[in-house]
């Protein structure tokens, strides 16, 4: 990793063996060369880059509660300008504001004030590291978590074959707030997201950008093996790298022979149980869903 990646991260921070956070806020803010700060929801990265009293970040940032990221952006995106109107900041200096949250901060507990700040039409990149339940609090699902997953409260046993319910769609909420710019990334295609988050903070006005980030806790898989993983999940579809940019669609990354769902699923231990007799349908729903997401994506993009 190069100095202007690292410069704005340091290490130290205590994330686990074979996390991908790290590697997304380095990519994300290595991207501008402009100033920046960083607004963090309590989740993963927020515990992992601040234990007291110590601290991995080489920026300006700001500790939130799940629920206000988005409103402190919103505040901070409104400081820059009453400065600038006291001439306190240069009008020619660009200052970038980002934030970084959780699935459960984002999907679920941040998501009525990520709506506000976007709907205002604030002037922020919120990235999203998606890791597909709590994992701060024990493992918990989320509005993220995948239908058929195993999570400490949708457990899979006699009585459950895991969650029930599917994911929730939240790029497409996002984009209903008519933002001028939102992508789906991979931690596993860093070239892609550094593309996109360069696109982002040279845009104005609210972005968004929503990171598939593999856990080796409760997805329960080896930790060397997260970015295998996560090329998986974009090999199946169940990923698809994407962006959304004036109204219009575009696929960054497809092939004509996608690897079946079970490639994907059977690599990690909170998908096991499905894979015992009995529970076949349920691997073919979240193929079915998996096929039918996909073909609604080629439709926007062939708009």
């Amino acid at each position: 990793m190069n100095k202007e990646l690292t410069a704005k991260l340091a290490p130290g921070h205590s994330t686990c063996a074979g996390c991908g956070i790290p590697a997304i806020v380095r990519t994300v803010l290595g991207a501008t060369d402009d100033p920046v700060v960083v607004v963090n929801a309590t989740g993963c990265l927020e515990v992992t880059s601040t234990l007291y009293p110590y601290s991995a970040w080489k920026v300006p940032w700001i500790h939130n509660a799940f629920e206000n990221a988005a409103a402190t952006a919103a505040g901070v995106n409104a400081a820059v300008k009453s400065l600038r109107k006291k001439n306190k900041i240069s009008v020619n200096k660009k200052i970038k504001i980002v934030v970084f949250g959780g699935d459960g901060g984002t999907y679920d507990i941040g998501l009525q004030s990520l709506s506000g700040a976007l709907e205002r039409q604030h002037d922020f990149l919120y990235v999203c590291y998606d890791n597909g339940a709590y994992m701060n609090t024990g493992g918990q699902r989320s509005g993220a978590t995948p239908y058929g997953a195993d999570t400490e409260t949708t457990p899979a046993g006699k009585n459950s074959f895991g969650k029930t319910e599917k994911r929730k769609d939240l790029m497409s909420i996002v984009i209903a707030h008519h933002i001028k710019y939102a992508a789906q990334a991979n931690v596993s295609y860093l070239p892609d997201l550094a593309k996109k988050a360069k696109k982002a903070l040279e845009m104005e006005g609210p972005r968004f950008l929503l990171v598939l980030q593999p856990c080796t806790n409760l997805w329960k898989f080896p930790t060397s093996q997260y970015v295998n993983i996560g090329k998986l999940a974009t090999e199946t579809n169940f990923w698809p790298l994407w962006e959304y940019e004036d109204r219009k669609y575009k696929i960054n990354w497809a092939t004509e022979d996608p690897k079946v769902l079970p490639e994907f699923l059977k690599t990690q231990g909170r998908f096991k149980h499905l894979f015992k007799p009995g529970n076949e349908k349920v691997i073919a729903e979240m193929q079915k869903e998996v096929d039918e997401n996909w073909k609604k994506l080629v439709n926007l993009a062939e708009v």
